[in-house]
Parts: C-alpha cells; structure tokens; sequence
C-alpha cells in the first residue's frame, strides 16, 4: 500500500493473495529465485540463488526465510561458481543484500502513481542489490529485522504521507 522506489503501490490485499498463492511453491520446495531481475520473466536454473523456505505476515510486512543455493566448491573451498555462492560471499563480506518480488501484471495510473492492478501475479523473489522496497533486506535473524518492521504506526504515518500526496496532486489539477 505504500510507493516504492519504481514508484508503484503494491495493493495488499493482492500480495496477501499472491503470497497464498506462493505457498504451494515453498511446500513444494521449488520456491526459487535469481541473483538479480533478469530481462524476462522465466526462472532459469542457471540463475537459482535460492529457494524460499518460509513466507509469513507480521502485520503489515512480509517476512521470509530462505536458503541459499550453494556448490560444494563454496562450501569446501570458498570458490563463487552458483549465484547462491555469489550473495553469501557478498553477505559474509558484509554487504547489504536485498530481496525483491519479480512478477507480472498491468499497472493503472491514479492520482499522477502507478498501481499494481488485479491480475498481478507473483513469479518469484529475487536477491537484488538495491531493493526497490525500503528495507527490503537479508538479515541474519528476525531481531535484525525489527526497525524495518511496519506495524500499525508507522502505516498510519505512511498512509497519511500518501494521502497528502494525492491531495496535492487534486489541488494541483484544480488550480490549473
């Protein structure tokens, strides 16, 4: 429900949906994502960086859990031949790593912002290096997860910016 970075609003009640959805691939273990956003929207098993072991809501944030996708040559010898060796080398170098929802579906432009419209649908999540969702992060345990964490509050807070965004964008139609 709030702008992100490419400045579309993700509607929740369609990534809670979406998330439903998604569990079938985490029972399944085939809950799989990329290092990056490729340019299409296939999952290919050249890219597999890991797979997606938990999905839950804590309040208005989703959560989850992954595994990384790791060759024996990282594990023995510390040798980065699979995307999941890529971003546990970066996160063990202690870079910031962050996760993002890849999918597709139409957008509708309302009040001057893109949103994401009802036949969006969830292909995957994918390790990026700038998460276009703030504090979209991979942390080690929930603990570290917690500022990031929306609870009522601060969506009341996000939600009034948003509002006196869209009034703005009103007075600025009627003004001219």
């Amino acid at each position: 429900g709030i702008k992100n970075a490419n400045g579309r609003i993700y509607p929740e009640d369609i990534l809670k949906r979406e998330v439903e959805k998604y569990q079938d691939k985490i029972l399944n273990h085939n809950a799989l994502g990329s290092l990056d956003h490729p340019q299409n929207s296939t999952i290919s098993g050249h890219d597999i960086a890991h797979n997606i072991l938990n999905l839950e809501w804590s309040g208005h944030t989703l959560i989850g859990e992954m595994e990384l996708h790791l060759s024996p040559g990282y594990i023995r010898y510390g040798v980065c031949s699979t995307s999941g060796d890529l971003v546990a080398n970066m996160l063990l170098s202690g870079y910031l790593v962050g996760v993002s929802s890849r999918g597709v579906g139409s957008v509708e432009q309302k009040f001057g912002t893109f949103v994401v419209g009802e036949d969006f649908e969830i292909i995957c999540w994918d390790s990026v290096i700038e998460p276009s969702t703030p504090g979209a992060n991979i942390k080690m345990n929930r603990e570290e997860l917690r500022p990031y964490m929306e609870n009522d509050n601060t969506r009341s807070e996000k939600q009034t910016i948003y509002e006196n965004a869209k009034l703005d964008a009103v007075e600025k139609i009627l003004m001219s």
